[in-house]
Parts: C-alpha cells; sequence; structure tokens
C-alpha cells in the first residue's frame, strides 16, 4: 500500500521516515575515529544488524504496553517509564543541536554563530509536532526518496575516487578481532536503540499486522549503507586519516567531482542531504516527545520542551559537553534500562491485546543552507589561485584573483582581462586573515579554488605542515586542488598568461587535453594522504618560469 488514510501512515512512510532519521546521525558520528572502522567494525555492523531484526519483532509484541502506560502500570509506574524514554528524547535532542551548532557554521554556513543555528533549529523543528501523523507520512513520502537517492548516487559518485593501494592498505592495517567485533557491534545497537521508541506510535500505521516489513527493511538499508561506507571512505580518503578524521564522511567528497567536472564541490549538496536528515531527525524527537508526554498524562511540553534541549545543548563543564554526557548516557544507562524495561513488559504481556501503537517520525520545517550564507556574490572575492611562503618568522599568503567580467565572458570587447594580485604577511596565517578583514571590504570566498602554490623557501623547512593544519580548518577549500612549488609563487601569480588567472592556467595545462595526453597532478587530497601517512609532504610538479613563459615539470624534484 502506497498511501494510508484515516490519519495513519502508510508501510513506505514509515520505512523513509526511519531512514530520514537515522541516516545523517549514523553516517557523521559512527565511522572514523577509533569508532567503527575496518573489518571488525564491518562484522560488527553485521551481527548488529542480524541482532536488531530479531528485536523489531519482539518490540511489535510490546506495543500495547506503549499504549497506556499510566493503566498498565499506575500513575507512578506509567510516569517513571515516561520520564525515563523523555531524558532520551531530551538528550538525543541536545546532542544533534550541539552537532548542528559545530558542523553548520564550519561547513555551510559562514558568519552566522552556531548558537544561532542551533536556536533557530530548535524552535523551527518544535512547531506543530503534535499534529497528526499523515501530514507527516506525506512529507516523508515527497523527500525521503529524494534524500535516500541522492545519497546512495553520491557514494557511486565516490567510486571513481577509490585508490587500490589505499583499500590494500586498511585490508592489511585492520585486523578481525573479537573485541572490537563485540565493540562495535554494540556501538550499533545502542546507536539504533532509538526504534525502542518506536511502538508509542505504531497504531497510526495502517495494516498494522505487517508492519515489521518496512522496519526490518530500514534497519537493513541504513546498515548496509553504514557498511558501504566504511569500505568506501578509507579506500578514498586512506587508513591513517579514517581513523583520525573527527567527521571522515565530510572531507570524502570534498575533492569529488561530478562528471564533466560541471559542480567541482558538489559537496555542498552532499551536506545539505545530511542537514535535511539531521533536522527531521530532531523534528521526529520532539514528536516522540509530545507523544510520550501526552500518554503519560504530563502536559503537551510544546514550550518547556524545546527550550530544556536548547539548554542541554548549551551544556559546557570543564571540558565536558554534552557530547560526552550523551555517550555515556547511551551506552550505560539507556540501552540496559531500556531492556530491563522492555523484559518487564514482556512478563507482564501474556494477555495479548489486539492494539497496536504506532511509529511516525516528524519532520518540521527545513531551512535550505548554502554555502554563500547572507553575503551577496559581488560582495565577495574568488582567488581561483593561492601562493604560499615564508621569510624568517613570517608567512606570506598571495592570493590570485581573476578580472571576473573576463572570466564569466561578460568583458567588452576593449576590455582586457588580468588576474589582481593581493599579498599579506603575518606572523601565522590566522594573523593573515585579520589582517584581510581589516583592510579589504570584500568577504574572502575560498570556495573556487583551483590551485595552491607553494614557495621553496616554506618547503624547506616545517612551514608546509603549519600550512596544512590551516588548510584543514578552512571548509571551502576543495581537496581536488592541485599543488605546485616553485621559487616565488608571487611571480607566477603576477604573470599575466593571455589574459587567463593562473589559476585556470595551470589547471589547464593539466586536464585541457586528450585523456592519452592528460598529465597526472598532485591534488591536496593527495598530500593529505602522504601527511597523515609518514608525516612528509608528497614530491610535487614544478613550476618555472622560461622565455617569459611558465612551465610545469611533473618529474619529481
Amino acid at each position: 500500500m502506497k498511501f494510508a488514510e484515516n490519519n495513519r501512515i502508510s508501510h513506505r512512510q514509515l520505512y523513509r521516515q526511519m531512514v530520514l532519521a537515522f541516516l545523517a546521525p549514523f553516517l557523521l558520528c559512527l565511522p572514523g575515529e577509533n569508532r567503527v572502522t575496518g573489518i571488525s567494525g564491518i562484522v560488527g555492523v553485521a551481527a548488529a544488524l542480524v541482532l536488531l531484526v530479531i528485536y523489531s519483532f519482539f518490540l511489535r509484541r510490546l506495543t500495547p504496553w506503549y499504549t497506556d502506560p499510566i493503566k498498565t502500570f499506575g500513575a507512578a509506574g506509567g510516569r517513571i517509564i515516561g520520564v525515563f524514554f523523555l531524558s532520551y528524547v531530551a538528550l538525543t535532542g541536545a546532542y544533534l543541536l550541539d552537532l548542528m551548532d559545530e558542523l553548520v557554521p564550519a561547513v555551510l554556513i559562514t558568519g552566522i554563530p552556531g548558537i544561532v543555528i542551533s536556536f533557530l533549529a530548535a524552535a523551527v523543528c518544535s512547531f506543530g509536532t503534535h499534529k497528526g501523523m499523515q501530514r507527516r507520512g506525506r512529507m516523508a513520502e515527497v523527500s525521503g526518496g529524494l534524500l535516500l537517492g541522492g545519497v546512495l548516487l553520491m557514494m557511486v559518485l565516490c567510486l571513481w575516487q577509490i585508490t587500490p593501494e589505499y583499500f590494500t592498505e586498511m585490508t592489511e592495517a585492520s585486523v578481525l578481532q573479537g573485541k572490537e567485533v563485540l565493540k562495535s557491534c554494540y556501538g550499533i545497537l545502542a546507536a539504533f536503540s532509538g526504534i525502542g521508541l518506536l511502538p508509542f506510535l505504531l497504531k497510526d500505521v495502517e495494516k498494522r499486522g505487517t508492519a515489521g516489513k518496512p522496519v526490518v527493511l530500514g534497519i537493513v538499508t541504513l546498515g548496509g549503507i553504514l557498511m558501504g561506507m566504511l569500505v568506501l571512505i578509507p579506500s578514498v580518503l586512506g587508513w591513517q586519516r579514517f581513523r583520525n578524521e573527527a567527521y571522515p564522511v565530510l572531507p570524502l567528497l570534498a575533492g569529488a567531482d561530478l562528471p564533466g567536472n560541471v559542480l567541482a564541490r558538489f559537496d555542498v549538496l552532499w551536506m545539505g542531504f545530511l542537514l535535511y536528515s539531521l533536522l527531521f531527525a530532531l523534528g521526529s524527537l520532539f514528536h516522540y516527545g509530545h507523544r510520550i508526554l501526552d500518554r503519560t498524562r504530563m502536559g503537551s511540553g510544546k514550550l518547556w520542551l524545546p527550550a530544556v534541549i536548547f539548554g542541554l545543548s548549551l551544556i559546557k563543564f570543564q571540558g565536558t559537553g554534552i557530547r560526552q554526557i550523551f555517550d555515556f548516557y547511551l551506552s550505560r544507562i539507556f540501552v540496559p534500562g531500556l531492556l530491563l524495561i522492555q523484559v518487564f513488559m514482556a512478563l507482564r504481556g501474556k494477555r495479548r491485546r489486539q492494539k497496536k501503537v504506532a511509529l511516525a517520525a516528524g519532520l518540521c520545517f527545513v531551512v535550505f543552507f548554502s554555502g554563500c550564507a547572507a553575503i551577496e556574490p559581488e560582495k565577495r572575492m574568488y582567488p581561483l589561485a593561492l601562493g604560499v611562503n615564508s621569510e624568517e618568522s613570517e608567512f606570506s599568503l598571495i592570493y590570485g584573483m581573476p578580472d571576473l567580467p573576463q572570466a564569466t565572458g561578460q568583458e567588452k570587447q576593449e576590455e582586457s582581462g588580468s588576474e589582481a594580485v593581493l599579498s599579506i604577511t603575518g606572523s601565522d596565517f590566522y594573523e593573515i586573515e585579520r589582517i584581510y578583514d581589516r583592510s579589504q571590504e570584500k568577504y574572502l570566498d575560498m570556495s573556487h579554488l583551483q590551485v595552491i602554490i607553494m614557495g621553496d623557501r616554506l618547503l624547506e623547512g616545517e612551514g608546509w605542515k603549519i600550512f596544512m593544519e590551516y588548510l584543514k580548518e578552512e571548509p571551502f577549500v576543495g581537496e581536488n586542488v592541485y599543488i605546485f612549488r616553485t621559487e616565488d609563487p608571487e611571480a607566477v601569480l603576477s604573470r599575466e598568461s593571455g589574459g587567463t588567472s593562473a589559476g585556470e592556467y595551470l589547471t589547464g595545462l593539466l586536464e585541457n587535453r586528450l585523456p592519452s595526453q592528460q598529465k597526472d597532478g598532485v591534488t591536496l587530497r593527495q598530500a593529505y594522504h602522504q601527511w597523515y601517512e609518514s608525516g612528509a609532504l608528497v614530491e610535487i610538479p614544478r613550476i618555472i618560469m622560461e622565455n617569459g613563459e611558465l612551465q610545469v615539470y611533473l618529474e619529481k624534484s
């Protein structure tokens, strides 16, 4: 059945709501940084999926006890159960807000504090969550398939970025260990523990007798995507980087291109999908919170529940925040407590009821963010090339700015294109940013950067490592950027090449050839990999000016 009536949702809508609510938190928070990695992680995920499928059938049998906890367990017992589930809703919501507080300003939006983003998310996602299920089901019907298809498409496009050596490196470095398998398995079970809230809503699902099928399909879909990512990410980024990145799914697509280089930074679109899923998950938690409060006769929570969740997201005490609190709570308190409560329900549930309670996950309003924030394009500077060098204790950044009318083909016939070069020197790269902000009227947008040119003096010492650390904190610098070295980066960037900017000219030297004649440059992603593996810089091409022309030598220097 594709669509449901009488304020119920169909099986397909139930399945898509599960995917929407779990997908982004799983992809962002489970892989990498010694959490779920390697062969042990994949085996652990597979084992957890088997247990979760079995658990889902057990969970459906408990739905009558969720229908009216007050009637079943008395006023005190029912409200204790309600508070237990409500604590999960509040802490999980705070965790998601804190995640958005960190990632959205760093990856998508500039100039807006993270606390403002989390406040707006809490306010918007809590609006209307007490209303009927059918509206929310239709929302998932429209957007769930689009999100899932988009994520799968992005994974397929990333297959062309796989480096066979990196895949071999992963298989050799990751060893199947029982302890790691158990750790990964329990981590996945804890992450999936949110499905323990499903019985609060299952009565709103059409054909409740077979509602377990979409639940199982949702579990298998999410687990399959996660296992695919555990293979894909280290095969693209390298094993050491995968293990050390906090959110390795974000740099996964930072250097990816659509076929034909139509859109070089479509990682912004990928992050848009993840943000949509995060907001849907947050709205679902508010919806569950309203249902729990209603079933346990504790009011509606329309105002105070969003305020509590937002307040919890701001917790910071001696280096401990909501992330650390939530990790401890989820694994040590909620999962064991959930099993104890459900075993207690099962022991009391020998007299079966025919009523089943329903699942629905809700989505409220989604704000479409983009990397342009609130700054108009004409008020931005778009360097296509970036030079960097050092002199004693100071660093220099040289920005190559193309003439925008010429670069976009809008110049008049008598106009000639040129590249403006802006050089700023400071004791470190952050001081250079402050100098730029004080002295330049336009916002610096690095999302169109094509090449980075390092000076020989920078490469002679440890300066290049400091520069790499700086680049890692610049989310709009794509990892498909080509890297070169030369004696004087400013001279290279100042050199006019037939009205073409240095970024376009150097990129063209590598790419604007027949397939058999194309040259293999070195990208920022390759430099990151070598740096993570051995702490050294990969051999990069050298630029030399001969007879007034720029020439690139790809031989190892």
